[in-house]
């Protein structure tokens, strides 16, 4: 079974869940600079990234999230313009959707995730998982997740991983 964790990551805490989420279900781990065109083959595709702005990143909010840091980022592109340049997609895909944000009501902050989970959706994909979010500290110099979430992450990947070779088998 080929599971695939697609992630788009500023400051490294959504690669962290990426990694968390990847390591519940056994998965492969990719950057969203280098995901894959073609998703043929794939059994269970999960896809997240950090909230900018109520959704899912633009252009205009990864240079803004750029400036607010002295290091550099870890995605170039976003997920946005990933699936956006996607081809066929296999019909019916398991798909699962996560973004990562600030521990505040959703009405407040928004979530990367149902962007994701729409676009998703469009695509001809099937949700295999209602969208999640994941909680990171405010301060771009140490922007990790929040305590707990690295745990939160794996648990819901090994339940996301449980549930597809359940389907396939």
């Amino acid at each position: 079974m080929r599971i695939v964790v697609v992630f788009e990551s500023m400051f490294g805490a959504t690669e962290q869940i990426a990694r968390a989420v990847a390591q519940g279900m056994a998965a492969e781990v990719v950057n969203v600079d280098n995901a894959p065109a073609d998703l043929t083959g794939v059994d269970l595709l999960v896809v997240g990234g950090p909230t900018h702005v109520h959704g899912m990143s633009r252009a205009a909010t990864r240079k803004s999230a750029a400036q607010q840091a002295d290091h550099p980022t870890r995605s170039e592109t976003g997920v946005r313009e990933w699936l956006d340049s996607l081809g066929p997609v296999p019909q019916g895909l398991p798909v699962a959707a996560f973004d990562t944000r600030l521990d505040k009501p959703r009405v407040l902050t928004g979530a990367a995730s149902l962007g994701v989970a729409k676009r998703l959706r469009r695509l001809g994909c099937r949700l295999a998982a209602p969208a999640e979010s994941f909680f990171v500290g405010t301060d771009p110099a140490d922007a990790g997740p929040a305590p707990g979430e690295l745990e939160r992450a794996e648990a819901w990947g090994a339940a996301l991983g449980a549930a597809a070779r359940r389907t396939v088998s």
